[in-house]
């Protein structure tokens, strides 16, 4: 079974080396939680270091200030899109009714049936073996219904599997005893990974717990991570 490195310190030993090639994660947590770093990460090592060119779907962040963001951790999106190792796709802006001169956009509105058509054109464009969504609870915009919601998720993992990507899919929590916004997205992906934030000694802190990973002998236990000037790094 292929295993694909995450390119975050401390978390491949917590999960047998890996993810499972092909497999789609839930990555849930609340605001301030890191989520939108270990997407960038997850995608900016993999190209750079395992040659595995990456595709990033925003859905609620500028492109631009995405790429500022990964310039902090030395990421430069920029240099990785011009060497065909990484697309970032925009969907924010069409969402918020702003146009956009990004390459690889929607640019008639929000259309799911739009975006999987741009995300499988640009995997095959770079031959992509990752794919980050960011974020998933910006669908429960154009939602009413749950079940709605859940069979647009379905859809998307499931094209990410016939693509055979490795896909991390983001997702908000509102509270801390919920595993995703909407309550579904869990249940259409094959591993769950939640970060959380508490305060001990006036102290903020971020944790991450393996609530799901199947075909895997994952870690049952909460661990501390920090964020630094290279990313998320998991403490043992």
């Amino acid at each position: 079974m292929k295993r694909v490195k995450t390119g975050i310190p401390g978390l491949d030993s917590l999960v047998e080396g890996g993810l499972v090639g092909g497999s789609s994660v839930l990555l849930s947590g609340p605001a301030g939680s890191g989520k939108t770093v270990f997407g960038l990460q997850f995608l900016c090592t993999g190209a750079s270091t395992y040659d595995e060119p990456g595709v990033f779907v925003t859905l609620e962040s500028r492109p631009d200030e995405l790429r500022a963001e990964a310039l902090q951790f030395n990421w430069d999106i920029e240099k990785l899109e011009q060497e065909k190792a990484f697309v970032l796709i925009d969907a924010a802006s069409s969402k918020a009714g702003l146009p956009t001169s990004e390459n690889h956009a929607l640019r008639r509105g929000f259309d799911l049936s739009a975006l999987a058509q741009e995300i499988y054109d640009a995997v095959e464009e770079v031959r992509a073996n990752r794919v980050v969504i960011d974020s998933l609870s910006a669908l429960n915009i154009d939602f009413d219904e749950t079940s709605n919601v859940r069979k647009e998720i379905y859809k998307l993992s499931a094209l990410l599997r016939e693509l055979g990507v490795t896909s991390v899919l983001v997702c908000d929590t509102v509270s801390p005893n919920t595993l995703s916004r909407i309550g579904v997205e869990e249940f259409v992906t094959q591993g769950l990974i939640l970060l959380g934030l508490d305060v001990a000694n006036d102290k903020l802190n971020r944790n991450l717990l393996i609530w799901k990973m199947r075909r895997t002998a994952h870690s049952m236990k909460k661990h501390r991570f920090v964020i630094s000037e290279n990313g998320i790094k998991v403490e043992m």
